[in-house]
């Protein structure tokens, strides 16, 4: 008899315990999944790099590998070093191929990651972007200069940013005759909420036979240092199969 209530009261306490730990279990699952609720979505810090831009002029066909080196001092004094490529192409009728990668630890051994595809088509005014995750593409209107004139020199935006222009002379890259060019924009106090006036540069060295930048230095103490430049370029007609879509992608026409 004696054994039998030892037996009873041990199986309650036991089950008093599991139904306790239960319900701590569940408290605890429960607050977490309160505390990660209790706030809105949000999509980050998001920050695109324009590498560089290419006009669709039509018999200067080339083929080359974008790169971009990224620096950035933060706050606590530290610098953070990234960097990309993707290549970028143009044929004779002016059609235009680009990637959009994401940029990588500088020190990394990592190949950015493609994560979109671009084509210009001049001759149908179409531009196509292809998400390389979704094998989707989107086909829009597109209508573009095939030729750039650079801002005057002097002030502009009602007076807040005033534009200087330095020549750099000339030189050769990957055997291309190019001109540099130096500009410098200072930005009046609270042009874009800055407290004190703010300077940023770029340098462009440019080849007017290909009508683009072969690299370009952007200076910016918003954004640090982008440093642009196109390598193993080829002046070759690129492989037609460059400016068609992949038959695995589904396409949306407007």
């Amino acid at each position: 008899m004696k054994l039998c209530a030892l037996l009873l009261l041990a199986g309650s306490l036991v089950f008093a315990c599991t139904i306790t730990s239960t319900f701590s279990d569940t408290f605890t699952y429960a607050s977490a999944a309160q505390e990660a609720a209790e706030r809105g979505p949000d999509s980050g810090t998001q920050t695109r790099v324009p590498g560089v831009m290419v006009l669709p002029a039509t018999g200067r066909p080339f083929s080359a590998r974008g790169t971009t080196e990224w620096t950035r001092n933060v706050g606590d004094g530290s610098v953070v070093k990234t960097h990309l490529f993707a290549m970028v192409a143009r044929d004779s009728q002016g059609r235009i191929y680009r990637e959009r990668r994401h940029f990588v630890p500088d020190d990394s051994n990592q190949e950015p990651q493609k994560h979109e595809m671009t084509i210009l088509d001049p001759t149908t005014h179409t531009a196509t972007v292809c998400t390389v995750a979704m094998r989707h593409c989107t086909v829009s209107e597109y209508h573009a200069p095939t030729t750039f004139t650079p801002q005057p020199v002097g002030a502009f935006d009602h007076g807040t940013r005033f534009l200087t222009r330095e020549t750099l002379g000339t030189s050769v890259i990957d055997g291309i005759d190019v001109i540099g060019t130096r500009e410098t924009v200072t930005l009046s106090a609270g042009a874009v909420g800055n407290s004190q006036p703010m300077v940023t540069t770029r340098e462009f060295w440019y080849s007017p036979e290909l009508q683009i930048n072969l690299a370009v230095t952007r200076k910016d103490p918003r954004e640090g240092t982008q440093d642009i430049q196109l390598v193993e370029l080829s002046r070759a007609e690129p492989d037609p199969p460059t400016f068609q879509i992949p038959a695995d992608y589904v396409v949306d026409n407007p």
